[in-house]
């Protein structure tokens, strides 16, 4: 017979009037089965036949039944890789990155004047603006110089940072390849053309494949090192190229000295101006070259004062005898111009004024002298002809002609 609810109630109550009495000890704590035994020892002193109240296991139980305890995710087998071998193939998937190394990276991100590139290491690498390119426009930033997604190759310039970050360049590897280039055209010793950026006290600066390169004020032709010559450009050669000082030299007047000379020849009239007057005659300056112009080629006549002839900074009218185009230098000659000899110290401003017309008159006088040599040289080979038929010596056989050397001779000389 099951205790009844009321009875059950009664029980309970008189354990609880029995803790709440003075003269008994009270404890701490009740355990659940203790509660229960005291509630059947009741119940059986009633008379009554009861059930012990269930009590449900704790969470821990629960879990722990359903669980069975930790597991390994996985078990351990015979073929498991040990810690060594773990450390080995680490290392061997471990991309090694030092200073000054070229790798391949991927532009990710703009950030604060700078990009960060992807190079496959720990950390991602940061190109700073000052190092994006070479040739900087002004005004430039960092997000017209480079774009997100583009690849590009890197070098590396420093140590990883406290956050594994290492800080990477574009411009040092463009300023080799620019050095590369460089070399390549000094070579080849062709004329190029470069844009001025600068000028300073000793020249300009013009900027050749990226580089700065000095110009001295000296091999500048025609015009001054003044802020007008910034922005344009300039036929230039090299002067100097030396990549471990980092020097480079250009000049202006060898490169426009050059592309006169192709153009030049023996017997050209040309203008120019004196620059200097020296004892034994007057230096005159022809679209950039410096040409001598010797005392005894001013006038038939002889010329005791030089200064009573020429100032500095006259306009001249010369004609080419001579020119030196490896070293840009060109002999002159006014005595040429004259239709009198002394013309040049009479009136030099009338021989300059018929200049065109007496040059003329002087290159059909030059070519028939040249025809007349030829004609004096071709009777030569002719009575030479006649005198070896005297002497009985067959003319068709060349090996047994001794004199056969020297009409080669002649016909090479007569050209």
């Amino acid at each position: 017979m099951k205790i009844t609810n009321f009875a059950f109630t009664v029980v309970t109550a008189g354990v609880a009037s029995a803790f709440q009495s003075p003269h008994v000890l009270r404890p701490t704590f009740v355990l659940k089965s203790t509660v229960a035994e005291e509630v059947d020892t009741m119940a059986a002193a009633l008379g009554e036949e009861t059930k012990t109240p269930k009590i449900g296991p704790s969470k821990f139980d629960t879990y722990k039944k359903k669980y069975k305890g930790y597991r390994a995710i996985v078990e351990p087998s015979d073929d498991s890789i040990s810690y060594d071998d773990f450390d080995v193939a680490i290392a061997a998937n471990t991309v090694s990155m030092n200073r000054n190394d070229i790798v391949k990276g991927v532009v990710i991100e703009h950030d604060k004047g700078g990009a960060v590139i992807d190079i496959g290491a720990k950390s991602s690498a940061y190109l700073p603006l000052a190092e994006a390119a070479l040739i900087q426009p002004a005004r430039s930033s960092i997000e017209t110089l480079i774009d997100i997604g583009s690849e590009v190759n890197v070098q590396i310039i420093s140590e990883a940072d406290e956050n594994g970050q290492l800080l990477v360049s574009i411009r040092r590897i463009e300023y080799r390849a620019a050095w590369v280039t460089i070399a390549g055209k000094q070579a080849e010793d062709n004329v190029f053309e470069a844009e001025v950026v600068g000028v300073n006290r000793g020249g300009a600066i013009c900027l050749v494949e990226g580089l700065r390169a000095f110009l001295p004020g000296s091999h500048l032709t025609g015009q001054l090192a003044t802020e007008e010559l910034i922005g344009t450009f300039l036929p230039l050669k090299f002067l100097e190229v030396n990549q471990e000082d980092n020097k480079l030299v250009v000049s202006n007047r060898k490169a426009v000295v050059e592309q006169q000379m192709t153009d030049l020849s023996r017997g050209d009239l040309v203008s120019g101006v004196v620059k200097a007057l020296k004892p034994y005659g007057a230096f005159v300056e022809v679209g950039g070259m410096s040409g001598l112009l010797h005392i005894s080629q001013i006038s038939y006549d002889r010329i005791d004062d030089l200064e009573a002839v020429f100032q500095v900074d006259d306009m001249v009218k010369c004609m080419i005898i001579d020119h030196d185009k490896v070293n840009g230098r060109i002999a002159l000659s006014t005595k040429t111009l004259e239709n009198e000899p002394g013309d040049m110290i009479k009136d030099k401003g009338k021989v300059f004024e018929m200049a065109e017309e007496t040059a003329a008159k002087y290159h059909e006088r030059m070519e028939a002298e040249r025809k007349a040599r030829e004609e004096a040289a071709k009777d030569i080979v002719l009575g030479l002809g006649d005198s070896l038929d005297d002497l009985g010596i067959d003319d068709d056989d060349e090996s047994d002609d001794p004199l056969a050397e020297v009409s080669d001779d002649l016909d090479s000389i007569l050209g």
